[in-house]
């Protein structure tokens, strides 16, 4: 079953850092990818399109989990993923006002990891089915540096990149698994997969072409000698 969560990425969103430590400790411990954010303003500024589900907590410092919510349901690349909603109050008017902003459940403090455990995953099973894998994210970024894998293009800085085919899925590769090094014959399987005959040079050609046009970040593309490509 930890192998089957390994698929699922979750966002804890919330202001008490002690209880996101035992949050994120427990979903880790079923298997679970988690990450954390102290507030709705700290998470908004990370790729939420990638979570499978977010836990928020309602009353926070600054944004509100109510306002947070109400700001991935209006963009269309946030909508779908489903939110558990976590506050101290237990108070059936903030539970009415969560559910209608599209909360998909409710948990009020203090809840018992076994509780939050089971209600991920019954949540996790409703959006995606008892074995469905979670939407691929649509886009990839790093910093100000964006990747939209519907549309096939690249930005930095909110300015258009061209790259080509090629170029393309090398960087999509390396945003996708950053600080892994790829070898030469991992990035030609993976890239080349449909071609007959490629020499390793024309890997360190896409490479070097590559880190000329991202600029700044070129330098994230990182060599390592006798083992192959990254990004860190």
């Amino acid at each position: 079953m930890a192998e089957d969560n390994a698929k699922y990425k979750i966002l804890i969103v919330d202001d008490e850092e002690s209880l996101c430590e035992i949050m994120q400790f427990n979903l880790e411990v079923e298997g679970f990818e988690a990450d954390v954010a102290y507030s709705a303003e700290q998470a908004l500024d990370l790729p939420i399109d990638q979570y499978s589900l977010i836990l928020l907590d309602v009353m926070m410092g600054g944004m509100s989990g109510f306002k947070m919510a109400m700001t991935l349901k209006k963009n269309e690349r946030t909508a779908s993923i489903p939110i558990i909603f976590c506050t101290a109050k237990d108070d059936m008017d903030d539970k009415v006002a969560g559910l209608n902003l599209g909360a998909d459940d409710y948990i009020a403090k203090p809840f018992s990891t076994r509780e939050m455990i089971a209600r991920v995953k019954s949540v996790l099973r409703r959006t995606y089915g008892p074995s469905a894998h979670p939407p691929e994210p649509e886009t990839v970024k790093y910093d100000t540096l964006e990747l939209d894998l519907g549309k096939k293009s690249c930005t930095m800085d909110g300015k258009k990149i061209t790259l080509t085919k090629k170029e393309f899925e090398i960087l999509n590769l390396l945003l996708h698994n950053p600080g892994r090094i790829f070898s030469r014959e991992e990035i030609l399987q993976r890239v080349w997969s449909d071609e007959v005959i490629v020499l390793d040079r024309t890997i360190d050609v896409n490479i070097t072409r590559l880190r000329k046009k991202i600029g700044k970040y070129g330098n994230h593309i990182v060599t390592r000698l006798g083992y192959g490509y990254g990004f860190e």
